[in-house]
C-alpha cells in the first residue's frame, strides 16, 4: 500500500447555465449604481415654487444667478432665502463678474402677485441687469 498509486475519481459537478450569467448581473448592478451618482443631480428650491405655465417650450439650463420668487413676499437667490433690499447688492456683484454677459433667471410661483413680480424685474433691471429669463412650464 505504501508504494502503491491510487486512482481517484474526481467527481466534476454538472454545468449550471445560471452560474454564467451572475458576472453580468453584478456588472449591470455596478453600471446602475456609477450612474445613479455620476448622474446630475439638481438643486432644490428653499421653497415651493408652481412655475407659470408658458406655450413655449424651453428648459433652463445650468446657471450660476437664479432668483426665486414665492408666494407672500419670499425671496431667494441661488438657493439661499433672501430679504427684497438684499437682492440689489447680489445683482451688482454679478454685473460686475460677467458684464455684458449677465444674465438672470428668474422663477415664479404662478400664484405670486403680478405686481411683486414685475417690481422684481424693475429692481433687476435698475441694479444693471439687460438679460431676464422667466423660466416657465409649458401648458398640458
Amino acid at each position: 500500500m505504501i508504494g502503491q498509486r491510487r486512482h481517484f475519481q474526481v467527481a466534476h459537478r454538472p454545468r449550471n447555465d445560471d452560474e454564467s450569467i451572475l458576472p453580468l448581473i453584478n456588472i449591470v448592478f455596478l453600471l446602475l449604481i456609477f450612474f445613479m451618482v455620476a448622474g446630475q443631480l439638481s438643486a432644490i428650491d428653499p421653497f415651493e415654487v408652481e412655475p407659470v405655465e408658458s406655450a413655449v417650450d424651453g428648459q433652463p439650463g445650468p446657471d450660476e444667478f437664479m432668483v426665486i420668487i414665492g408666494t407672500g413676499g419670499r425671496l431667494a437667490v441661488n438657493q439661499d432665502e433672501i430679504e427684497l433690499d438684499d437682492l440689489a447688492p447680489l445683482v451688482r456683484g454679478h454685473v460686475e463678474r460677467h458684464g455684458d454677459e449677465a444674465r438672470v433667471r428668474v422663477k415664479s410661483d404662478g400664484r405670486a402677485e403680478a405686481v411683486e413680480v414685475v417690481g422684481i424685474l424693475e429692481r433687476l433691471r435698475e441694479a444693471g441687469i439687460e438679460r431676464i429669463d422667466l423660466l416657465t412650464v409649458p401648458e398640458a
